[in-house]
Order: structure tokens, then C-alpha cells, then sequence
């Protein structure tokens, strides 16, 4: 007898109030373990020279989007986890990802423990998949599903989803911490024992992370999320974590009523050249091995209220509030009377610093009411004492500013190659006051 924590797994071997892990209040819910143990064949340790290398290890998808993202293919024996909000698209990515397999003459076993045979046949008939090489499985038991993969032998194997998939070895509902990570690792063992390809698909909670993030993403080779509006066309998929290639991958598809389509022309999708107002700015975001160019949008206004307001969309609103004050101490702007809105356009969400002198730009833009060009682009880091930090990649980010036509980089002042386009140099916060004249 155990108490399991919900929300991040921890165990406890009786009942609390609060999760002394992850702080929340009542997610301690009483699980019963009987675990029977497998009678098998230990396999012995060889040398690493005597290890086999297959020449055959990436498998292509044919889609040059998803390929980058997967650091060039699948791998043969990789577990990949596909997160995100419910409808956003994830049973669709796989299924045409499963069909693009399929046609290539791999077998593909997708199993729902959502959905029956019907439902999967109406949304595989609207994005005209009838292929002989895939077959389905309606079936939430996790050993019902290993009898499937023994007696089919797929090449790949489609989970959706994780959440309702159980074991009978444990008494705990579908969807539980302990019934995530106990078929977790039985399929994880199944892959790795036939060296087939897993697919699972994994819910996300209120607060944007995968249900038992703790159990299911550490024994997962790979880590996706799926992200975009419901309502909106366009999705982002993101590499999290990614044992074969880079992390923080993205790319961008387009929701169509035959499913999911490649954007390659990004920048149309995060910029808007032709549409220049006070409060917008265009800084550079490297995206795994690609540089992203996106616009940073403010608006700054005159509060009525003794404590004002800070709203973000695609930026930590603590770095927000660092930059907010550096500039009160540094420039002498009072930011504390206004309320400030920020915004990254696009739904891509920032997490690097090299995009505060944009920020600082697009606030100080919004509240003087001075339009900044588009063909403008801002890069550097700013520090406590106001001064512009240097960046990595700051040749390759010009390079591809040059590229994609801007005709003005502001940079810090550090070395960078002779490059065919106009370079400001910027050591300190209150030089931004000349940009604005």
C-alpha cells in the first residue's frame, strides 16, 4: 500500500495534505502495488568494440520539416513522446506520418484507447489514408496491446495515448502515476527488445506540461510538443528533448482539412513587414540549428490603478520585470505608472536572453509612439548595470539577417566578420535613446 502524488509522482507511504515535492494541496491518492516479476533471461554485458553498428540506423520520413526536427530520422528502437492540448492535432501528425511509412513498405500497428474503429476510419478517409501496411487496435490493456505487436510484428508502433492505456498487474485507474509509468516502461522494454519504433501520445495538464512528466520523460528517447491555437491554422512542433539530434528544433505546419501541411517560409508566418507601428521590434531566436526571426509587439499605456499591470505571450514575465527596472534605474523612465503589454507574435515562445535590447526597444518604442523599421534588427543581452552583453551565434544571425533582407543589425560591441550590411554597435542601455530620435 502507497500514496502517489498525481501531480508529480512522488510516493509517500501515507496519506499528506500538501506534496512536500512539488507543493500542490490534496493530489495524494491511495494506490495498491503487487507487482509480480517476470521470470527472463538476463542478457550478458559485451564489449563496446564487439557492439554492432546497423549502417541502415536513420529512417527518413520523406517530410524535411519532421526530419530536421527528429535530427535527421527516426532511429531504429527509439521511444518518442508526442505532447500536447487536446485537438491540437497530434492524433493527425501520426497518423500521416504512419501513412508516409506505410507507402515506404513498413508496417505500422496504431492503437487507440480513445477511439473505436469507426472514428479512426472517418478521419483516415478525410486525409485520403487507405493503406494494406496499417493496421489498428482498439485496446487500452497494455498486455492485450504486446500479444498485438508479438503476433503483427510491426516496424512501428502508434500508442494513442498514454493516459488510457493500463497494466492489471496494479489496481490504480487508467491515467495514473503509477499506471504511466509502470506501461511506460513495458512498452519502452518492448521497443527496445524487437528494436521497433514507438509513437506515444501524451496529454498535457493545466499548466502546459505532460501528465507524469517525471515518469514518462526520462525514459523516453525524444520529447515533442504540439503547440498553436485551436482556432488558429498554424502549428509549432518542438523538439524538448531529443537523444539523436538537437533540442529546440521548431516547425511550423499548417492545419488544413487534409491534415497537417509544411510552412516553409517561416518568417511570414512571425513577421508582417508591411505593417510598421510604434511598439514593434524584430530580434533573431535561434531555433536548435536554425535562426527564427520574429517581431516583439508592446503596448504601453497610462494606468489607473496603483499597481499596474504586466501581461506576456511568449516571454518570462520575470525577465520582463528585470528589463522594466533597468531601464527606471538606468534611463530614468517611469514605467511604474503605465501598464505594460507584451506580446511575441507567431505563439513561439522565447526563452533566450539574447532578445532583451528588441524588448527594450519595443517598449520604449510603444511609449514615445515611434514607429521602428522593419528592416531593423535588434540583438544583445542587457545586464543589471544597463550595459549590452555580447550573444553567441552573432555572425550567423547577421548572415541570415542579411540573407532574408534587413539593411540594419544593432549589436554589442563585439567582434564580428566583414559583412555586406549596416552594423551599429551598442555598448550601453542609454544609447537605445538615440535609436528613438
Amino acid at each position: 500500500m502507497q500514496f502517489v502524488c498525481q501531480n508529480c509522482g512522488y510516493v509517500s507511504l501515507k496519506w499528506l495534505g500538501k506534496c512536500p515535492s512539488c507543493g500542490e494541496w490534496n493530489t495524494f491518492v491511495e494506490e495498491i502495488v503487487s507487482k509480480k516479476r517476470e521470470e527472463k533471461e538476463f542478457k550478458k554485458p559485451i564489449p563496446l568494440s564487439l557492439s554492432k553498428k546497423e549502417s541502415d540506423i536513420r529512417i527518413k520520413f520523406g517530410f524535411p520539416e519532421i526530419d530536421r526536427i527528429f535530427g535527421g530520422g527516426m532511429v531504429k528502437g527509439g521511444y518518442y513522446l508526442l505532447g500536447g492540448e487536446p485537438g491540437i492535432g497530434k492524433s493527425t501528425l501520426l497518423l500521416q506520418i504512419g501513412n508516409i511509412l506505410a507507402e515506404k513498405g513498413y508496417k505500422i500497428l496504431y492503437v487507440s484507447g480513445e477511439e473505436s474503429y469507426s472514428q479512426i476510419k472517418m478521419r483516415a478517409e478525410r486525409l485520403n489514408i487507405n493503406s494494406e501496411n496499417i493496421f489498428l487496435m482498439c485496446e487500452n490493456e497494455v498486455e492485450g496491446i504486446k500479444e498485438g505487436i508479438r503476433e503483427i510484428k510491426p516496424d512501428i508502433v502508434i500508442i494513442d495515448s498514454i493516459q488510457t492505456i493500463y497494466s492489471q498487474d496494479f489496481a490504480s485507474s487508467p491515467g495514473s502515476i503509477t499506471q504511466i509509468r509502470e506501461c511506460g516502461e513495458k512498452l519502452l522494454r518492448l521497443t527496445k527488445e524487437n528494436e521497433i519504433i514507438t509513437f506515444v501520445i501524451g496529454h498535457v495538464t493545466k499548466t502546459g506540461e505532460i501528465a507524469g512528466p517525471k515518469a514518462l520523460e526520462h525514459m523516453v528517447d525524444a520529447v515533442f510538443y504540439l503547440e498553436g491555437e485551436e482556432t488558429g491554422n498554424f502549428r509549432i512542433l518542438r523538439s524538448v528533448k531529443n537523444r539523436f539530434g538537437n533540442i529546440n528544433e521548431i516547425g511550423i505546419f499548417e492545419m488544413t482539412d487534409k491534415g497537417l501541411k509544411e510552412v516553409k517560409e517561416i518568417e511570414m508566418f512571425f513577421l508582417n513587414k508591411d505593417f510598421e507601428t510604434p511598439g514593434s521590434a524584430v530580434v533573431s531566436v535561434v531555433q536548435g540549428s536554425r535562426i527564427v526571426f520574429v517581431e516583439v509587439q508592446s503596448l504601453v499605456t497610462k494606468t489607473f490603478f496603483p499597481l499596474p499591470k504586466r501581461e506576456v505571450g511568449g516571454f518570462d514575465i520575470r525577465r520582463l520585470s528585470l528589463l522594466i527596472a533597468v531601464m527606471e534605474k538606468r534611463l530614468g523612465v517611469p514605467f511604474y505608472k503605465y501598464d505594460v503589454y507584451l506580446n511575441v507574435t507567431g505563439g513561439i515562445k522565447i526563452f533566450e536572453t539574447s532578445c532583451d535590447l528588441g524588448v527594450c526597444v519595443s517598449l520604449l518604442s510603444s511609449m514615445k509612439n515611434i514607429k521602428i523599421s522593419k528592416e531593423n534588427l535588434f540583438i544583445g543581452e542587457v545586464g543589471l548595470g544597463g550595459e549590452i552583453r555580447p550573444v553567441n551565434l552573432i555572425n550567423l544571425r547577421i548572415k541570415e539577417a542579411q540573407r532574408k533582407g534587413f539593411k540594419r543589425c544593432f549589436i554589442p560591441d563585439q567582434e564580428i566578420d566583414n559583412l555586406n550590411i549596416e552594423i551599429f554597435k551598442i555598448k550601453k542601455i542609454e544609447e537605445i535613446m538615440e535609436i528613438l530620435k
